[in-house]
């Protein structure tokens, strides 16, 4: 069993988990094979016990936030297995330890998380991409795990590794004839990249919702626009339904917005225009950097 380290976790797991960075500290969280049978499946509860399965996958027992039970069917392709594990499952797992998980990319511009927010296929990883050809670091992709203290977000490092399909990192640059599919039946490719990965956590300062349209545009978020997007976009919400799990979400939900920026990102379906939104995201926090300082002389004076 090694130990890996992802979201501030030292994770031991006796299946093998390349493209996490190995640890040597002490475990806080156990990823085991075992049987999920029928008197774990009576242990679900919505909240500190979760059993569930996927179709081709197999079945998980994930307790407590501190233990996830695999039992995976005969030959499963175990990339899909990873790919389960550190998506949907670990998810879950997360959230049980009292973090908000979203549906995001995070990267870092001036030492503060600027976070992508959307569904599948939305842009997230390509975004994320984008500014780390631009030379930024990125935090994490598709999954963003954040810690609320005393109203103060916090960005967990995932992993180094996009999921990104080919002709995003061919209009990018990169050769994608070295890289290898996430896993079989898939068409994105495993990115692993070695530097450009931001292991500390950051204080997320903005949140951009993603959407398509016919222009690329950034506009301001009302609170209500922002809370909703949220909630759409929580990972595990059909998972974890008990009552005070809900209750948190929404909490955490409410303190979010209260502490960061919230903007409606609009863009044309057009990959040679990824520098561009590259530097719209820049002129955008540059300006309102600038509005911050000149408010604050206003009032001093």
């Amino acid at each position: 069993m090694k130990c890996y380290k992802a979201y501030n976790l030292c994770i031991a797991c006796e299946l093998p988990l390349p493209e996490l960075m190995e640890s040597e500290s002490e475990p806080d969280v156990i990823v085991r094979f075992g049987d999920v049978n029928d008197a774990i499946a009576t242990q679900h509860d919505g909240g500190t016990n979760i059993v569930g399965g996927i179709p081709e996958v197999g079945k998980f027992f994930i307790q407590n936030g501190r233990e996830i039970v695999i039992n995976p069917l005969p030959d499963v392709d175990e990339a899909v297995l990873r790919t389960v594990l550190l998506g949907p499952v670990l998810c879950a797992l997360l959230r049980q330890r009292g973090l908000l998980v979203l549906h995001a990319s995070c990267v870092d511009i001036n030492h503060q998380g600027v976070a992508f927010l959307g569904g599948s296929g939305w842009g997230k990883s390509t975004l994320a991409t984008a500014f780390h050809n631009q030379g930024y670091a990125v935090l994490t992709d598709d999954v963003m795990a954040i810690q609320i203290q005393a109203g103060r977000p916090l960005v967990l490092p995932a992993y180094p590794q996009f999921k990104v399909f080919p002709e995003a990192l061919s209009c990018l640059g990169y050769d994608t004839k070295s890289l290898s599919p996430v896993y079989q039946s898939t068409t994105k490719l495993a990115y692993k990249f070695t530097r450009g990965f931001q292991q500390i956590p950051l204080p997320l300062q903005r949140v951009y919702v993603l959407d398509k349209g016919s222009e690329h545009l950034i506009v301001k978020m009302q609170p209500q626009e922002a809370f909703v997007a949220l909630v759409r976009h929580t990972r595990a919400m059909g998972v974890l339904t008990k009552k005070e799990f809900v209750a948190n979400h929404l909490r955490l939900c409410s303190e979010l917005i209260k502490s960061v920026k919230f903007s409606r990102f609009t863009r044309k379906p057009s990959l040679e225009d990824l520098p561009n939104l590259v530097k719209l995201v820049e002129d955008d926090i540059s300006n309102t950097l600038e509005n911050s300082s000149d408010y604050l002389l206003a009032t001093k004076s």
